[in-house]
């Protein structure tokens, strides 16, 4: 391949070998030509097409609009999708990129069979058990190689490989930060894929709820701090904090909504609330009571913020993921993984869950579940 700016840049063989063995594809192109001036080998395997005959050919040749793509995914920092068509050859990718100096850094994921099984799935309604129980066995071998190149990035980072330069820096922290993000996004849709396919087994038992909110606010408090975020808890309107209930469930129901808030909060308080419903509202919100309950067999929990809110078009399908594939918002989806493993889980105790959102006023998630022994049923 022909010189260029990069491989003065790879002075550390280090470096080198992390790209063009990385798993996603990965293209140095040339901001002003469209040009790409480099490819690694798995851009070779995706597109079938030779290492060096990719030199020459202009990005927009093999990925559609694709230096519009590539200028979006710099400018908003979040990957795009996008479809590819090269020998007859059509497919959609996933695309990230970062503009250095003149060129453009770009990372492309075949996202076609997945993308694929998804569109399938929103037809149907569901995904195939089957699937599902494939996917959470063989979760650690997807997630193996990830958590890898996390480490050795960082490794590289931290100057084990050899001292590397700032150019050099940037490079690995974006390999770092692309990792980082897939990783999330994979425990996510692993998560959802698990309990999606029945099979999270309940474990029911007592537990102090308000320790477990505090619990889940600690495991966020980087996030918290990193925002200089407000998180306050009001517990004082309700009659008993030792509820009956399956106490994972509810701290992951409790992490994902959370973490959405923050998410969507950058400057401002998120409220925590604990609250015993009135029946009336119980009947209003679908859930049947059981035989003699009163307004202590159920708890209300709602979790509020004073953040940029949703548009009407992000609120639509937001609990159902196979709705958001029409979508090219990676965030969209990654957040309606989040709600729909919320969604199941509360589900899964007799609950249920909704949102009130408004653009610039912030959002508020509210779930009601029992919180009385024979209220859930067992797993058979």
């Amino acid at each position: 391949m022909q010189d260029m700016n990069l491989f003065n840049l790879f002075g550390n063989i280090n470096m080198k070998d992390a790209l063009l063995f990385l798993p996603d594809a990965v293209f140095i192109v040339e901001e002003e030509s469209g040009k790409i001036l480099w490819a690694n080998n798995r851009a070779s395997i995706i597109f079938e097409v030779a290492r060096e005959d990719f030199v020459g050919l202009y990005f927009d040749d093999i990925v559609a609009q694709g230096m519009n793509l590539a200028y979006q995914s710099s400018v908003k920092d979040t990957s795009v999708i996008g479809g590819a068509a090269v020998n007859d050859k059509e497919f959609f990718v996933e695309l990230s990129a970062n503009l250095l100096e003149d060129q453009y850094f770009v990372t492309i994921r075949d996202v076609t069979e997945m993308t694929n099984i998804l569109a399938q799935a929103e037809k149907t309604g569901k995904l195939n058990k089957d699937k599902n129980m494939m996917l959470t066995k063989l979760s650690s071998e997807f997630k193996s190689p990830v958590q890898s190149i996390l480490g050795f990035s960082q490794a590289l980072s931290d100057g084990l490989g050899g001292e590397i330069n700032e150019k050099q820096r940037k490079y690995v922290r974006i390999i770092n930060k692309n990792a980082t993000e897939l990783l999330y996004f994979m425990d996510k849709f692993f998560e959802f894929a698990q309990v999606e396919s029945k099979l999270y087994n309940k474990q029911l038992g007592m537990f102090d709820v308000t320790e477990l909110i505090q619990n889940v606010i600690r495991d966020n408090e980087v996030a918290i701090a990193t925002k200089k975020l407000n998180v306050s808890t009001d517990f004082e309107n309700i009659i008993s904090k030792n509820i009956y209930s399956d106490e994972n469930a509810l701290k992951i129901i409790l992490q994902n909504i959370l973490e959405i808030s923050i998410k969507l909060t950058e400057i401002g308080n998120i409220n925590i609330e604990l609250l015993n419903p009135p029946l009336e509202d119980v009947v209003a919100v679908g859930i049947t009571p059981i035989k003699n309950a009163t307004e202590h067999s159920y708890m209300l929990i709602r979790v509020s913020d004073n953040g940029m809110g949703l548009q009407e078009n992000d609120v639509d399908g937001i609990f159902e993921p196979y709705s958001q594939l029409d979508k090219t918002n990676k965030k969209n989806l990654v957040r309606s993984i989040s709600l729909g493993s919320a969604k199941e889980l509360v589900k899964a105790l007799n609950g249920a869950i909704w949102l009130q959102t408004e653009v610039m006023k912030g959002t508020i998630f509210s779930l009601i579940i029992p919180v009385e022994n024979g209220a859930i049923p067992q797993d058979e």
